[in-house]
């Protein structure tokens, strides 16, 4: 069986780089810092396509060139909301980059108003700046969208023809199906092995098949049985067994859809 993860961070995990990014941090404290190890492991579980997603100028610019040379890894650029404070220097920062080979979609970029790292109008204005810089070059977008849908729908209403996926989906049925209308596709991960509420559940299982895609969001998230240690993209394999479990499907038929519709949002 051949797996996608369509969003990770393992670019960050390289032994010459300096920072404090947040994904950096993580790979640095679990002392983890061989990513083309983390791509032999994922094609040994069978996670052929890995795609590595910016989250600032300086991050997706990493991202842009830690793929050009590995044949698995396709990279996405994006501003993440957290970080939407940086201002229009960051976003013009960011579409210098748009035009390089082998980025595959805008993002992570979206609104999160569980925490308050940014305020609201910045997220707002370098959500709508990335839509636009996604319809210019005919690009799908990540999403990540937490405690904020209600301000969300109105502004993807207000574009037409979008694409994307909003990943790590964790959010009510209602939204669901507002997602579902609009033909986003839905990005699930480690969260759902070990969430303790049966809704979040009960919505993965109604996922249709043609709209699921798999993701680790490597080094977070980390699935059951290796909560406590940090994430990578073979752990797409966890993902999948538990999605087998807990929708009565065969895991073969849950591999094949989704990485099918990866390739359709990411790779036609």
């Amino acid at each position: 069986m051949q797996l996608v993860d369509t969003h990770c961070h393992i670019h960050s995990a390289q032994l010459e780089l300096t920072g404090d990014e947040t994904a950096r941090a993580v790979w640095l404290r679990a002392n983890q810092l061989e990513p083309d190890r983390l791509v032999r492991r994922a094609l040994d579980q069978g996670v052929t396509r890995l795609i590595c997603v910016g989250t600032s100028a300086d991050d997706s610019r990493l991202a842009v060139d830690f793929v050009q040379h590995r044949s698995h890894c396709w990279a996405s650029i994006g501003l993440h909301p957290h970080e939407a404070k940086r201002g229009q220097a960051e976003l013009e920062q960011l579409a210098t980059l748009a035009g390089q080979p082998k980025i595959v979609a805008i993002g992570e970029c979206g609104l999160d108003y569980f925490y308050s790292h940014s305020p609201k109008i910045d997220q707002e204005r370098a959500l709508r700046f990335q839509i636009e810089l996604a319809q210019e070059y005919n690009l799908p977008l990540i999403f990540h969208i937490r405690n904020a849908f209600d301000d969300f729908w109105p502004i993807f209403d207000s574009y037409q023809g979008l694409r994307g996926v909003v990943h790590s989906f964790t959010d009510t049925h209602h939204n669901l199906d507002k997602l579902l209308e609009r033909g986003l596709f839905v990005g699930i991960n480690g969260i759902m092995t070990f969430t303790k509420h049966e809704w979040q559940l009960e919505n993965t299982r109604t996922v249709p098949l043609n709209r699921l895609l798999l993701e680790t969001d490597a080094p977070f998230l980390t699935p059951v049985p290796f909560r406590g240690r940090i994430n990578e993209p073979a752990h797409v394999a966890l993902v999948l067994d538990f999605l087998a479990r807990l929708r009565n499907e065969p895991a073969k038929i849950i591999a094949t859809s989704t990485t099918q519709n990866a390739r359709q949002l990411f790779f036609t």
